[in-house]
């Protein structure tokens, strides 16, 4: 059994899935998302490997459920070795002026205030020697994608500024920048799309697993 821990928020599917598959061998996977059935899928693929995870069928907007959380892996096991953050709110695309207020509430609550609020949970919890990775996705600007652009940039904003100030401290911030999948937060963005010509989650997980490790 491995002593190592690593905590994924939006484990449910996609990238977030497919990371923490990969980490399995190495890890302990603490997965966090809403979906139960789904964690529960990623849980018997977990162990058909060989690993073991611990399911938080959680919200990562509800601050006494994320609370609730880090108190929760403190008591157990003291520590975290690793945080993959991947939990996103893809907001439908809209030009700028008739974004809805509901879907940008939304997308600010997900994307920046749970961020913010998870970074200052995990942070003791990944100590000095602890990685914190953030997705990037460099989309802030392109025509309707205010919403999600300007909101996955803030919270890419935070995640800089907590690099900077961490580099000589710790714990290790590692932004990495996943190519095009066939999540269902893509097929948001681009419904029709030709999926066989994107890159599968499992390949890209694999592909920046020693980025994310380290």
């Amino acid at each position: 059994m491995t002593d190592k821990i690593a905590l994924i928020t939006g484990a449910s599917r996609g990238f977030g899935a497919a990371i923490a598959k990969a980490l399995a061998a190495d890890y302990h996977i603490v997965a966090v998302a809403r979906t139960v059935g789904a964690l529960e899928e990623l849980d018997d693929a977990i162990q058909a490997k060989g690993g073991q995870a611990t399911l938080a069928p959680m919200d990562v907007t509800v601050d006494p459920a994320m609370q609730q959380l880090c108190r929760g892996i403190h008591d157990r096991w003291g520590k975290l070795d690793l945080w993959v953050h991947t939990a996103i709110h893809a907001a439908p695309l809209s030009p700028a002026s008739h974004i809805s207020p509901k879907d940008f509430a939304s997308s600010l609550n997900v994307n920046v205030t749970a961020t913010q609020r998870l970074m200052s949970y995990v942070a003791p919890l990944l100590g000095t020697t602890g990685r914190a990775v953030f997705c990037d996705d460099a989309v802030a600007g392109q025509k309707f994608y205010g919403t999600y652009g300007a909101t996955k940039a803030a919270q890419m904003a935070l995640a800089r500024s907590w690099e900077a100030e961490t580099t000589r401290t710790g714990p290790k911030v590692v932004l990495v920048a996943p190519a095009p999948m066939p999540t269902a937060l893509r097929a948001r963005f681009f419904p029709g799309e030709d999926r066989s010509a994107l890159t599968s989650p499992d390949a890209e997980a694999a592909r920046l697993l020693r980025q994310i490790t380290g």
